[in-house]
């Protein structure tokens, strides 16, 4: 096990990485040990969900794991994790996402296979309740790789996915009643204790495809339709055999103008490790736009990171039957599994 301290160049980005390969035979062929990543978003976590947000990631962590122990792929894993941290309310996903400036809940997703690099994503669907598996049927049912609003909801319908009616959760409904407007709601996303952010994960199966998801409700008091960096493809998740899969987390905006899943891979294509590309990519988008956020990055060889430049963020791994969690900077917990 590596841990980075990056105190150095890189003094505002808490990183947690594992660089060892590691492979299997099973059934006379050569097979690569599976890992999951996942994060519940970074941002200025309060106490009073610290312990919600943690229990959260290593639910979802779980559960996609068992998805790859089960010899599934990174895609099922990938959204099978994020459903579950959508139908959590302590996350700004599905249940419990925040509200426009409408009062409404608008929600964006992406998920995209490494292998092929197919990839759908949704962007300001209403009355769904895990509008990653409707990114997916976009991905898998269509020509198209990104659906909207009306037309979104329109091929939900069409597919037969259920219309969720209780998205809006009565915390959340308070919060909006008293919060002021879009940029008091970025500050106290990032720089406070109220708010909340985007979900993720990134996954590598035993055939060494990888995977990515990412979905979100954005920040509260957005205007009606605005889409952040989440269902775009580059920025808010990408994933590529050949060189890894990123979710990303943090200042939609931000991330937008620095394509950062992207950016990140582009720095891992040039031999830098999950946990440095990590690092670099937060720093610059840092330095270039003052931005903050964070990420989740799996190699396509099984090199992991979980790096945020916000006060906290929650995530969990499981890779070689440990769980590693954590939630503030320079953290790191682990757990074995149960056989």
């Amino acid at each position: 096990m590596l841990k980075t301290d990056n105190t150095k160049d890189l003094q505002q980005t808490k990183t947690q990485t594992h660089t060892n390969v590691c492979f299997l035979w099973a059934r006379g062929r050569l097979r690569m040990k599976t890992v999951i990543v996942v994060h519940g978003g970074a941002w200025a976590i309060p106490d009073a969900l610290a312990e919600a947000s943690v229990a959260g990631v290593k639910n979802a962590v779980r559960a996609g794991d068992t998805v790859l122990k089960n010899g599934g792929s990174a895609i099922d894993a990938v959204e099978k994790a994020v459903r579950l941290l959508e139908d959590n309310p302590a996350f700004d996903a599905g249940h419990g996402a925040v509200l426009n400036i409408d009062g409404e809940v608008e929600l964006d997703s992406i998920i995209m296979d490494g292998q092929t690099l197919a990839a759908g994503a949704v962007a300001s669907v209403r009355n769904i309740a895990n509008p990653v598996s409707l990114a997916r049927a976009v991905m898998e049912k269509t020509d198209h790789v990104m659906l909207t609003d009306r037309g979104a909801n329109m091929f939900a319908e069409r597919i037969g996915t259920a219309v969720a009616h209780d998205l809006v959760t009565e915390p959340e409904r308070k919060e909006w009643e008293h919060s002021k407007s879009y940029r008091a709601g970025v500050e106290k996303f990032f720089n406070t204790q109220w708010g909340h952010d985007t979900v993720g994960a990134v996954a590598l199966d035993s055939f060494g495809n990888v995977a990515c998801a990412t979905s979100t409700g954005g920040i509260r008091n957005k205007m009606v339709g605005r889409v952040g960096d989440s269902p775009i493809i580059g920025s808010g998740g990408y994933a590529d055999n050949r060189s890894g899969a990123v979710s990303c987390t943090g200042h939609g905006e931000s991330i937008l103008k620095v394509t950062l899943a992207r950016l990140i891979l582009f720095h891992m294509e040039q031999g830098k490790s999950a946990t440095a590309a990590a690092a670099a990519s937060l720093q610059y988008m840092s330095e270039r736009v003052k931005g903050c956020g964070g990420a989740i990055v799996l190699s396509s060889m099984g090199d992991w990171a979980a790096s945020f430049t916000t006060p906290r963020m929650a995530w969990a791994s499981i890779k070689e039957d440990q769980l590693h969690y954590g939630l503030n900077p320079k953290e790191e917990f682990t757990e074995m599994l149960k056989l």
